[in-house]
């Protein structure tokens, strides 16, 4: 999968009070690559105290829609996943968030999904939750449970990206050595080991073995073992003027 899946991941929340908890929860959306943000009822938007939070996701501020109730936010939605920390006696399913964040990335494939995000004191209603098909906990201390409105769409919205297959960018430009590098540098080394006293291929105590293994753990660059084979030169070049 990629970031084409989390275009069609919808965020909405329910009754914001406070509009810098809008501003800032765009802003971790944007940070996950998920862009579609519902606005259900809110009490103040726009407001100069959501564009201060969103700070470079204003983007997403612009284009969000207001809908004058949670059914109207999430009508064309193929799946829908409420988020609350209290458990309610009628729900839907329960997931925990990583659960939930893979469920919502494989429907995504069929067509919008939606985040759905309750009042900062007063969370979701009963009815708003069993509007959507989940009821989605995110796993905090008991001790204290309380999240953010913005930081609980961040831990989603990053479960949501995980769960999309989107990783940490590979590095470019860098060439893994080659078997016939590796098989230099351990020539080299055994080398170096015997010039200094340290190896003697008559005793050899699995020092070649060992090297071995500890390689084998490891996918070393080229220009690693360059820069290794180029300390052992140097070092063997230093004996030899002694």
């Amino acid at each position: 999968m990629s970031d084409d899946v989390l275009q069609r991941i919808r965020v909405v929340l329910c009754r914001p009070s406070h509009p810098g908890n809008i501003g800032a929860a765009a802003r971790a959306m944007k940070t996950m690559g998920i862009e579609d943000l519902r606005l259900v009822a809110p009490a103040k938007f726009p407001a100069p105290e959501a564009r201060w939070m969103a700070a470079h996701a204003v983007d997403v501020l612009e284009r969000a829609q207001i809908a004058v109730d949670l059914q109207a936010a999430i009508a064309d939605c193929v799946g829908a996943f409420a988020l609350s920390a209290r458990p309610r006696d009628w729900s839907p399913p329960v997931m925990p968030a990583r659960d939930a964040a893979q469920a919502a990335i494989g429907q995504a494939a069929q067509g919008p999904v939606a985040l759905v995000f309750g009042a900062e004191r007063a969370g979701l209603t009963n009815d708003e939750v069993l509007a959507c098909q989940v009821l989605v906990h995110i796993p905090v201390s008991p001790r204290y449970g309380s999240l953010n409105l913005a930081q609980a769409v961040q831990v989603m919205t990053y479960e949501l990206r995980v769960a999309a297959g989107v990783g940490v960018p590979a590095e470019r430009g860098q060439m893994l050595a080659t078997r016939a590098d590796i098989e230099g540098l351990h020539a080299h080394l055994s080398e170096a080991a015997q010039a200094v006293g340290f190896y003697d291929p008559a005793a050899p105590m699995k020092f070649r073995e060992r090297l071995r293994r500890l390689f084998a753990r490891t996918q070393l660059e080229r220009e690693e073992v360059n820069v290794l084979r180029g300390l052992l030169r140097a070092l063997l070049g230093n004996l030899r003027q002694k």
